[in-house]
Order: C-alpha cells, then structure tokens, then sequence
C-alpha cells in the first residue's frame, strides 16, 4: 500500500517535464471528474490534487507516484 498523505504535506513526484514539487490540496477517497477525466479513487488508494511550487499548476496523482520533501 502507498504512504498516506494529508493535506498541506509537501510532495514531490516526477513529471514530463522532470521533477516536480507541491503542496496536497485536497484528498480523494471516491471517483471524481478532474480536468474531463474521471478519476479512480477509494478509501484504500486515494488520490491527490498537488499544487505546484512553481506554476500554480494542479495535478491529481495516486499515492504511488509521490513522495515527502
């Protein structure tokens, strides 16, 4: 099972554009609709939305592909 994160814990992950750092804004336990896709999430792997240090930008990423910074 992934870490658990909460929000505002700081995260990095990996992106096109290389490494990537934010701050969790919201977490997700159920599906839900993100930018005209739907989302697979439940209670034992949520996803989260990220706000990015640099851009403002939000992504929503699985547990998996994060880490604390």
């Amino acid at each position: 099972m992934a870490k658990r994160f909460k929000i505002g814990d700081h995260v990095g992950w990996n992106s096109e554009a290389g490494r990537v750092s934010g701050t969790i804004i919201a977490v997700h336990t159920s599906d839900f609709d993100y930018k005209g896709h739907t989302h697979r999430a439940s209670e034992a792997d949520p996803q989260y939305e990220i706000r990015s240090d640099k851009t403002d930008h939000v992504a929503a990423h699985k547990g998996s592909a994060l880490h604390l910074v």
